[in-house]
């Protein structure tokens, strides 16, 4: 491995595959900060574009004598890889999974006025307006192929409704598109909805994950109102498969420190984050079955971009 590899002795650099301010960019810097006493200073690169693809790739390809790490996704690992034709990285074979940061579920939100005049205030009452109201609904998404477009197709495959898609650039335009009442759902990552859901702007109907979310005790899973229904949104630190496995578990180690340290704890839960316990081989293992699990749901839901 020597000649080929990594070279961590080189000032490293986290790179996040999306523009500053969203929830893995905060997290990004939270962690570099907290790490930065046992790794040395972390530079913290914004690289966004193809969903993500962008920095991703940066990271797989990057130089030997680079030292780079990446905050990836669910849609750098597990759904880019099945939307688009001659994908540029192999997502399994090119990185070292380090540590899973979080695992946040989406939720599903309507904006709140919208909710209460159609009587809409669970999963269920949501369902039941679809099958009396086809096509009446739109509903808003980061765009296609986004963690929000196939929690939608999944959620109108298993309730047998129809609703229409109207694709945004980023999860941000959705969400002020169903304030400004020009679509009626989003299924949105709660660290970006929780703000709005507290504030009253968004009636949440229900989480993505199979239980509840601590974040918001009182709403509950889509799944006990739709079951089968599982889409969790999560992100975690990766490093070029050519890392040497001495430093992998060195990074995973003072990464996993700072997620842990009480600096690290309290800012991820503002997010509505819980720190994980995943890494090295074991995370590694998540990644391949949630590759494994949307390559079937995005070949199911017949979704592609060219």
């Amino acid at each position: 491995m020597g000649a080929t590899a990594q070279n961590a002795s080189a000032p490293m650099s986290l790179v996040v595959p999306y523009p500053a301010g969203g929830p893995l960019d905060t997290s990004a810097r939270l962690i570099a900060q907290e790490a930065g006493d046992a790794l040395g200073k972390i530079n913290v690169e914004n690289k966004p574009g193809k969903g993500g693809g962008t920095g991703a790739e940066l990271v797989a390809k990057a130089p030997k004598s680079a030292n780079m790490v990446l905050m990836g996704a669910v849609a750098t690992h597990a759904v880019n890889p099945w939307l688009y034709k001659n994908f540029p990285y192999d997502p399994l074979k090119d990185f070292k999974p380090l540590v899973l940061v979080a695992r946040t579920p989406n939720v599903l939100v309507m904006n709140a006025e919208v909710a209460n005049e159609l009587g809409i205030q669970s999963t269920s009452d949501l369902v039941k307006y679809l099958k009396a109201n086809p096509e009446k609904l739109k509903y808003g998404s980061g765009g296609n192929g986004s963690i929000g477009h196939i929690a939608a197709e999944m959620f109108k495959s298993l309730t047998n409704t129809r609703v229409s898609h109207v694709p945004f650039q980023g999860s941000n335009p959705a969400l002020k598109a169903l304030q400004a009442r020009e679509v009626a759902l989003v299924f949105d990552n709660l660290a970006s909805s929780l703000p709005l859901i507290q504030t009253g702007h968004l009636k949440a109907l229900g989480v993505t994950s199979l239980g509840q979310d601590d974040a918001l005790p009182k709403v509950p899973s889509i799944n006990s109102e739709v079951p089968g229904f599982n889409v969790v949104t999560w992100f975690g630190l990766f490093a070029p498969a050519s890392l040497p496995e001495s430093d992998a578990r060195r990074y995973a180690e003072a990464f996993e420190s700072a997620m842990k340290s009480n600096r690290g704890t309290a800012g991820l839960k503002k997010m509505g984050i819980t720190t994980e316990d995943m890494r090295l081989a074991t995370f590694q293992e998540f990644v391949e079955s949630e590759n494994s699990k949307f390559g079937f749901l995005i070949k199911t839901a017949k979704i592609r971009i060219e």
